[in-house]
């Protein structure tokens, strides 16, 4: 047994109420064979696929644990179809381990190349998509596959930062060795995987989430994106763990950050290139932006050249470790297949469209095929853009660039933006783009619980909500500059909104005072900005030793969102698919009649059964 199924039994941390932490899906194999056996376990009818082998069903006890049961053709010996294999009445019964779904990818897509059971990089996913990420739980998916097929859209179903949010290694995890990620909005440092997850184990979920819905019938292609993947810096000890935790997703977004901040432009920028940057690469590249009708200032050329380009070479070593890892496991073309995002809007100020030129030109000249290009557009999360004619101007720049290369533009910190703002980016790019919203489905989880009718539901709102403004009164008297300046920029927003008089600081009794004479309401912006660290925070408390916990307290305290009522998470679904309908709308990635129709359908469920229904349909 594993170290981290050892530590998930041990703690009675079961997969029902605290799923993908593990990269299995299995933890206790031998109960669960035996309850196969004996037929003690629930079946998922909607599941059913076939390969050569014959025909699959995924099965399930209450404890979470699943298994994969095959009814086996004729001449197949069916118990070593794949590992750890028992006989059962017409054929045999797997765990499902994360060794296990590798080996049936494989089944799968060698029996149906087409088949849209695993996260792809096919249909239109590699030009326009909707990135539904979310910081906390996986209660989001289901909401997610009822609006890809309400709508007849694929989109990115999955989607986090690895490692800042999820656990990129479970065993450098249990051994405490898990780095630390700075957020200086709350003057501290959180642990990477600050969700909890491994990105094994929801790359794992998310597969067996669409089996268990029937989603995997409708044929349409869906995406996994390991976002804000580090390239260089301090992540070179640990890149080949990043490779091997990342070989379920479908598109990588490179971050060349952790390079970048260690990056020193010599005086003699030119100099520099001349020395280090093979002739003809330079040369293809200067060629290749004046084709897309720029004109390049030498000296500029020459000093953003030479301070990409160590992270370039990286990003190329990565790539091909990647590509690597996928021809090693998988056997298919579909398998093996890819997209890469590039994210350049960690690059100094707004990204001039000579910028994006070089970089794109500069990746194709490297081999490197980039779908999304994500430049800086000015954004702020969860706020919209104040000037729609001034984004056009700068969308359209960008595009006249990104279309010949063949990529769209990746809008990131795309959430909370208005309608029209969304329309100018659709209609600029013709939907060729992608949009980041991961933000956003926390937000949407609060909303639920605070509309909510069951008193335990309302419980975990009122502690939720308590947690923020236990952090807020904190920031606002912290000694960290940062800290204390967004602090009250979050309250003062508040209490603004709710005219309220914003001069309460004079002391921590005064500010304690206006803060908790507000009416609870997940609106307030200091509980959207700090609502994502509740989720593993040990007992719940709002002390920064608390935060990222992953021991036994910080997971129990994860487990209390999957006790929520079927009122809670039917109001949480209904949030998170209709503002995928807003997006894919306003977009332009679904006619608007028909985004029309599929709101009046959700509007109408009075029951979260009736909405798990539907998307088979």
């Amino acid at each position: 047994m594993s170290s981290i199924n050892s530590f998930l039994l041990q703690n009675n941390l079961r997969i029902a109420s605290n799923p993908c932490v593990s990269p299995d899906f299995c933890l206790d194999w031998a109960t669960l064979s035996a309850n196969v056996v004996k037929g003690a376990v629930k079946a998922w009818p909607k599941s059913q696929f076939e390969t050569a082998a014959g025909k699959w069903t995924l099965v399930e006890d209450t404890t979470g644990d699943t298994a994969w049961k095959l009814e086996a053709k004729g001449g197949v010996d069916a118990v070593k179809v794949l590992a750890s294999g028992v006989a059962v009445a017409g054929g045999a019964a797997f765990p499902a381990t994360f060794a296990n779904l590798l080996k049936l990818k494989n089944l799968i897509q060698e029996h149906n190349p087409a088949s849209t059971i695993f996260p792809s990089a096919s249909q239109k996913l590699g030009q326009s998509t909707l990135g539904i990420g979310a910081r906390f739980t996986t209660l989001h998916w289901p909401a997610v596959e009822w609006a890809m097929s309400a709508l007849e859209i694929g989109v990115t179903a999955n989607q986090n930062s690895i490692p800042r949010e999820l656990v990129y290694d479970v065993d450098a995890m249990l051994a405490g060795k898990l780095d630390t990620v700075p957020f200086p909005f709350i003057g501290t440092n959180v642990p990477e995987g600050h969700q909890g997850q491994s990105v094994e184990g929801m790359s794992h979920g998310c597969v067996l989430s669409k089996l268990k819905t029937g989603f995997h019938r409708h044929g349409i292609a869906w995406s996994f994106n390991a976002d804000h993947q580090p390239i260089g810096g301090k992540f070179d000890v640990r890149e080949d763990q990043l490779v091997t935790g990342c070989v379920l997703a479908s598109y990588i977004t490179f971050d060349l950050s952790p390079e970048l901040a260690q990056t020193k432009v010599a005086d003699d920028a030119a100099g520099w290139v001349k020395a280090n940057v093979p002739a003809e690469l330079v040369t293809k590249v200067k060629a290749r932006v004046a084709s897309v009708g720029l004109t390049l200032n030498e000296a500029e050329f020459a000093k953003l050249l030479a301070y990409v380009w160590p992270s370039l070479q990286k990003m190329k070593v990565r790539d091909e470790k990647y590509a690597a890892a996928r021809a090693k496991l998988f056997t298919t073309d579909a398998g093996r297949a890819y997209l890469r995002e590039l994210s350049i809007d960690e690059l100094p100020g707004l990204t001039t469209p000579e910028t994006t030129a070089i970089m794109l030109a500069l990746c194709e000249a490297l081999g490197m095929k980039i779908s999304f290009v994500a430049p800086a557009f000015g954004f702020q999360k969860n706020m919209p853009y104040p000037d729609n004619a001034a984004l056009k101007v700068l969308i359209e720049k960008q595009w006249n660039v990104c279309k010949q290369f063949g990529s769209s533009i990746g809008f990131h910190s795309g959430s909370g933006k208005s309608a029209e703002n969304y329309q100018v980016m659709g209609q600029v790019t013709g939907s060729k783009l992608e949009i980041k919203t991961s933000g956003r489905y926390t937000y949407e989880m609060g909303r639920a619980l605070f509309a909510s009718k069951n008193a335990d539901d309302q419980k975990l709102w009122s502690d939720w909500y308590k947690f923020t403004v236990e952090l807020a009164i904190k920031g606002v008297f912290s000694a960290d500059a940062t800290e204390q300046k967004f602090a009250r920029v979050f309250v003062v927003d508040a209490l603004t909104k709710s005219g309220k008089p914003t001069d309460v600081f004079a002391s921590e009794a005064t500010a304690r005072s206006a803060i908790e004479a507000l009416k609870a309401d997940p609106e307030h912006m200091f509980w959207f900005e700090y609502n994502f660290l509740y989720v593993l925070a040990a007992n719940g408390k709002a002390e920064k030793s608390a935060l990222g916990d992953h021991s036994p307290a910080g997971y129990q305290q994860r487990a209390r969102f999957y006790t929520i009522s079927d009122e809670g998470r039917l109001n949480f679904s209904k949030n998170i698919a209709s503002y995928i309908v807003f997006l894919a709308e306003n977009t332009g990635l679904a006619a608007k009649e028909r985004c029309a129709g599929a709101l009046k359908v959700l509007n109408g469920y009075t029951s979260m059964e009736q909405l798990l229904n539907d998307i088979s349909r």
